[in-house]
């Protein structure tokens, strides 16, 4: 069906209005599930590596979702987790499979694409799954948002504060959906500590502590060929490049392992930036703000002679009301919370207190109730009907992100920053500001620059 995407957004909206209710009627749900070919909404994925064929497969089993584009520069090849072979071409194969298998005949529905600009094009594409290197993230959000296509972009929101302020800026300009893959606020153990802690059970709150992973893990398998080549048949390094700098090909820098290296990525600190922190500014209720000041930072750097990313960090960032976040590759992994009055804590499988008793309290239904959201995937799609803001918005993921990015710059500087979160600058440092954006080769500078707001 080929109609202005405009069109079809209303008409989607206006053939689900009972999901309106989603959020606070969550057993609505299943009787939604069931939509007809003409409802469903026409899904494309940019960027067929490992973690968008994760994303793929959570959203096939939605019904309400049919994938009809698979984009990604790369056609076929190993280099993925654990040197696994994917690509375009092998992602396309998967979905076709589930849908012949789920409709009992051959499926061929799926159309394949090498640049992402001819996804965005298409009238009849609703929504985009963009799970790029982060290097690639702001460029394919600003232009669907101007297409008015919703979106699930992976964490980190962007590569640097400035990007991600313009995301933000165009996503709400746009009045498009725009789902973070910061998934752990959809996770209950998370969740549950932040509500305990915004209704006062440890008393005053006075320190968070953020326990990330340290290192540069070989997940491609590729670290030791770091040695320049030649590029590969079907895979186009230079688009994969795109507004980051020239470099010669190796594959230890493409694909799964390019967070390793600082033109793309920010390491492990941005990595999982978008998880850990965004819980810290979940539970201390700064999810639409940011630190002060970001205060002894320090770092040590890869050994390797492509990747360049901290792979042991740690950095404290001090709030307007003096509560301190600890960001660091030392401490338990996940997120504690240290009251007045006791300690809660909380990873992915399991959360705890510092006394039985915190954890058996009930949250009264006049006391702080935090978005409940326990499908990361589906609440995007409940929204994309509904138009209600999702669990993970472009502008809580961006200053969420801004932690890890300050703190990146603080450990290059090897400068305490003071930081002002409503201009988005730093106070008195002309070369910590200058690194707020990173600049982009043509012509993507220009494409950049064209789509913001």
């Amino acid at each position: 069906m080929m109609m202005e995407n405009a069109d079809r957004r209303n008409f989607l909206k206006q053939s689900s209005l009972a999901t309106a209710a989603i959020i606070a009627a969550p057993m609505i749900l299943q009787s939604c599930s069931e939509k007809a070919a003409s409802d469903r909404i026409n899904l494309a994925v940019i960027g067929a590596g490992n973690q968008g064929t994760n994303d793929t497969r959570m959203l096939l089993e939605d019904e309400r979702v049919q994938i009809t584009a698979i984009c990604d520069v790369n056609r076929r090849s190993p280099g993925y987790w654990d040197g696994v072979v994917a690509g375009r071409e092998v992602l396309r194969e998967e979905v076709e499979a589930y849908y012949t298998e789920k409709s009992g005949k051959k499926y061929k529905g799926v159309k394949e694409y090498a640049d992402f600009r001819e996804v965005i094009e298409r009238k009849d594409i609703d929504a985009v799954l963009i799970a790029l290197p982060d290097h690639w993230h702001s460029i394919p959000v600003l232009m669907a948002a101007a297409a008015k296509k919703d979106i699930y972009c992976q964490k980190p929101l962007s590569l640097t504060i400035g990007e991600g302020r313009a995301m933000s800026d165009a996503v709400s300009h746009h009045n498009v959906i725009l789902q973070t893959g910061s998934q752990q606020r959809s996770n209950h153990h998370f969740r549950r500590v932040c509500e305990l802690v915004r209704n006062g059970r440890i008393g005053a709150l006075h320190t968070v502590k953020c326990g990330l992973p340290p290192g540069t893990p070989d997940f491609g398998r590729t670290g030791l060929n770091f040695y320049p080549q030649a590029v590969p048949e079907d895979f186009d390094f230079d688009m994969w490049l795109g507004p980051a700098p020239v470099a010669a090909y190796s594959p230890c820098r493409t694909f799964v392992n390019f967070r390793w290296v600082q033109d793309y990525s920010g390491g492990q600190l941005t990595d999982w930036g978008g998880h850990h922190p965004d819980i810290a500014q979940w539970g201390m209720d700064t999810e639409l703000t940011g630190p002060v000041k970001i205060q002894n930072a320090k770092a040590s750097v890869a050994l390797h002679p492509v990747w360049n990313t901290a792979s042991a960090y740690y950095f404290e960032a001090i709030y307007k009301n003096n509560i301190k976040l600890i960001v660091s590759s030392n401490e338990r992994f996940g997120v504690t919370f240290e009251g007045s009055e006791g300690s809660v804590w909380a990873d992915r499988e399991s959360h705890g207190a510092s006394d039985p008793a915190i954890l058996d309290s009930v949250i009264a239904s006049n006391e702080v109730q935090l978005y409940k959201s326990d499908d990361h995937f589906r609440n995007f799609i409940d929204c994309v009907y509904s138009r209600a803001q999702p669990i993970a918005p472009a502008e809580v993921a961006h200053r969420s992100i801004t932690i890890a990015h300050l703190g990146n710059i603080a450990m290059t500087l090897k400068q305490d920053l003071e930081w002002n979160p409503d201009t988005e600058m730093v106070v008195n440092n002309d070369n910590a500001n200058r690194m707020l954006r990173r600049p982009m080769r043509a012509p993507w500078d220009k494409v950049f620059e064209k789509y913001r707001v």
